[in-house]
């Protein structure tokens, strides 16, 4: 257990080194951010289904999988207490219908642990981003110099605990608690040209910041069945009901001097703006409702293929500190299929016929509608389970690779090409067992 500790410890020093920089994408100027967390490697490598609920792999989108049937491994006594840590790198390529250019971020993805509690019940807690923001976008004028900078960063974290309790061997249910919390800055800078054309010595910027938190839960339902020896059916259910954010805002107007060559920006005066005047000090969000169903047909242990629909009321959403015209809401909806293979997990040679081969497609629209046009996204992903340590344990690392496209070049808006690489470490350990004397 103690070289396991080791192995976390250094997992989670990697990640945090490389997730400074969380979303490079324009289209996280819009909303609350892009929505970051969409499942665990695993489900993120099968399409992003969530069906699938076994005893040695986490799965965060549905609390039911906190509880399960006791593992005949451990000789049905108990069921694994599972770590799971993840972070990703994100490539992405934009095209315009004038120009086209390229942008990568890294990210940490979550970091959780679940655990039985008697035979019932389960328990699970964690952390992981929520949404991000991360862009930087130029406006130019009829002379192609530069009219308009905007800039921002930051997003909403979640920090999670749940509880899983199964009604029977078939059916589980379960409840997430969430309290969501983060911060946003934008900063928007307008630049002044003399007749001339020569920039002026003096320009405006606008910076302004809300601070979010709030609480919502998310509720599952599990439901697994063997309808034939060898086959079995998976149903699952997840509802989050809409709720709100607290968002506590700050505007600041700032004159400030900005190097010709570099475009450096050296403020020179700043005014607060008092938004209490216009009753935008402090504000309230909407989280949208979510629902998601989902279905799969299965051999335990050798293979699975499921679908997943899942609807969001983003309609709900408006934020009137940042509100404009050209910007609506609409629901989202995304359809997914996935699935997975193993060769033989019980296989005592030959390390790839133990390995879990993954794959799946998914495609939807975001509910972000810009100039009268919906923002859709389409992707195809696979991935890797590859077993680590002991074989009674069924720890694992996994890899996940993405491939997808989100937006369009219509009303001169911006298409993302985006590529993905996931990777999680799942270690699982006996921590409760019960002492034999012979």
């Amino acid at each position: 257990m103690i070289k396991k500790l080791i192995v976390i410890l250094i997992t989670i020093t990697s990640v945090s080194a490389f997730s400074q920089r969380r979303a490079a994408s324009p289209y996280s100027f819009y909303g609350l951010g892009s929505l970051k967390y969409k499942g665990t490697v695993e489900n993120r490598s099968m399409g992003g289904i969530s069906v699938y609920l076994d005893s040695i792999h986490v799965n965060l989108k549905n609390p039911a999988a906190y509880a399960g049937n006791n593992m005949a491994a451990y000789d049905n006594e108990s069921r694994a207490v599972k770590f799971a840590v993840a972070g990703g790198h994100t490539d992405l390529g934009f095209e315009s219908n004038t120009s086209s250019g390229n942008a990568s971020s890294s990210t940490f993805e979550y970091m959780t642990l679940t655990m039985p509690l008697g035979e019932k019940f389960g328990f699970g807690f964690g952390l992981m981003p929520y949404t991000s923001v991360g862009y930087s976008l130029e406006s130019f004028t009829e002379d192609n110099d530069i009219e308009n900078r905007y800039r921002g960063d930051g997003g909403v974290n979640r920090v999670f605990a749940g509880l899983g309790y199964s009604i029977s061997k078939k059916l589980r249910v379960g409840v997430d608690f969430n309290y969501n919390f983060g911060s946003i800055e934008n900063t928007a800078v307008s630049y002044a040209y003399t007749p001339e054309g020569v920039l002026v010595q003096l320009q405006s910027r606008e910076d302004t910041r809300s601070d979010l938190s709030g609480l919502n839960i998310n509720l599952g339902l599990a439901y697994k069945t063997m309808i034939k020896e060898d086959l079995e059916l998976s149903a699952t259910a997840t509802y989050a009901p809409r709720s709100i954010l607290t968002s506590r805002n700050e505007r600041d107007i700032n004159t400030v001097r900005i190097n010709p060559f570099t475009l450096d920006e050296f403020v020179s005066n700043t005014i607060n703006v008092d938004l209490a005047e216009d009753d935008l000090d402090v504000t309230d969000l909407t989280l949208p409702s979510r629902l998601s169903l989902g279905a799969g047909l299965g051999e335990p242990k050798s293979w699975f293929v499921g679908a997943e629909y899942t609807l969001l009321t983003v309609s709900d959403f408006s934020n009137p500190v940042y509100s404009n015209n050209s910007t609506a809401y609409e629901n989202a909806s995304r359809f997914a299929v996935g699935g997975f293979y193993i060769p033989r997990y019980d296989a005592f040679s030959g390390y790839f016929k133990r390995v879990v081969y993954r794959a799946g497609f998914n495609f939807g629209n975001t509910g972000l509608v810009i100039k009268d046009e919906s923002i859709n996204e389409f992707g195809i992903s696979f991935g890797l389970g590859l077993p680590v340590g002991s074989r009674t344990m069924f720890s694992n690392a996994n890899i996940g690779f993405e491939y997808g496209q989100r937006g369009t070049t219509n009303q001169n808006l911006v298409k993302e090409n985006f590529f993905n690489v996931n990777l999680s470490l799942s270690l699982n350990a006996r921590w409760f067992e019960k002492r034999k004397f012979y």
